[in-house]
């Protein structure tokens, strides 16, 4: 199994490029590119289906012959939601930064039907999830509710400095529906302020996978089965943006037995 922290491969450019084969897995694709003003990034779908999010800055959007013109508001992920746009199978892009910008490229097998089109930043309102030390803020890009894509999920959170999130531990790594759906999941991590670092984990019951991470600014994690709790250390509030797949398009977890009672109070 590949090695489950995966640091920046660039400081610029094509920063992370997470593929199936590169992951040893099936469905899920990640990338990050930073780019300067006036620089742009095209890439063709294939088989596959793409999410744009800008995770910081603002560009000019195309997929295929439409042009979306200039979307972005926010200058980091720590301001409020995101614009996105979503790509399906078979079309071509241009993302063309028009300030400095941070673009995940998030990707999985694509179906037919699906259209090209803007989400914007109020599309689904934040969520406040969790209560005390476990409140963090969620931001659902592409949730299972949204029909808009074959298989897709994209999710942004962001941890306050000293609480935990992906907490209590849940897992979904078993095709078992409706109890349970098997997805893969990537997590690319931001720090603010950026020297800070997290901590996750990613086990399972038999333990025969169980790796604790130092996460560090920029930093993305695969999560190919188990559970995955992180915590944001004092001081350092966490963002991270999931990207999840699987069979079927369907967030459905089971949380780790032991755990369960810490529900009554989160």
């Amino acid at each position: 199994m590949p090695n489950l922290l995966v640091k920046p491969r660039a400081e610029t450019g094509l920063v992370h490029d997470v593929t199936p084969e590169s992951a040893g897995w099936t469905y899920v694709g990640f990338q990050l590119h930073k780019l300067a003003a006036g620089e742009a990034v095209s890439g063709r779908t294939g088989e596959r289906e793409v999410c744009l999010v800008l995770v910081a800055g603002k560009a000019r959007v195309t997929v295929d012959d439409e042009d979306f013109g200039e979307l972005g508001e926010r200058m980091t992920p720590f301001e409020g939601a995101p614009f996105s746009v979503y790509a399906p199978k078979g079309a071509a892009y241009t993302v063309t930064a028009t300030t400095d910008l941070e673009l995940g490229v998030c990707s999985a097998p694509g179906g037919e039907g699906f259209k090209a089109q803007v989400i914007r930043p109020d599309r689904h309102p934040q969520m406040t999830r969790g209560k005390g030390t476990n409140t963090r803020y969620v931001t659902n890009i592409m949730p299972e509710n949204d029909e808009a894509a074959q298989s897709l999920l994209v999710v942004e959170v962001i941890t306050p400095g000293g609480h935990t999130s992906s907490y209590p531990p849940h897992k979904h790594d078993e095709d078992n529906l409706p109890a349970e759906s098997f997805l893969e999941e990537t997590y690319y991590h931001r720090l603010n302020p950026a020297q800070g670092f997290a901590m996750q984990r990613v086990y399972t019951d038999d333990r025969s996978l169980d790796e604790t991470m130092a996460v560090e600014n920029g930093d993305v994690v695969l999560v190919p089965k188990g559970y995955h709790p992180v915590a944001a250390i004092h001081g350092y509030d966490l963002y991270y943006l999931n990207v999840m797949a699987g069979p079927a398009r369907a967030w459905k977890f089971n949380n780790a037995k032991e755990h369960e009672w810490l529900f009554t109070g989160v």
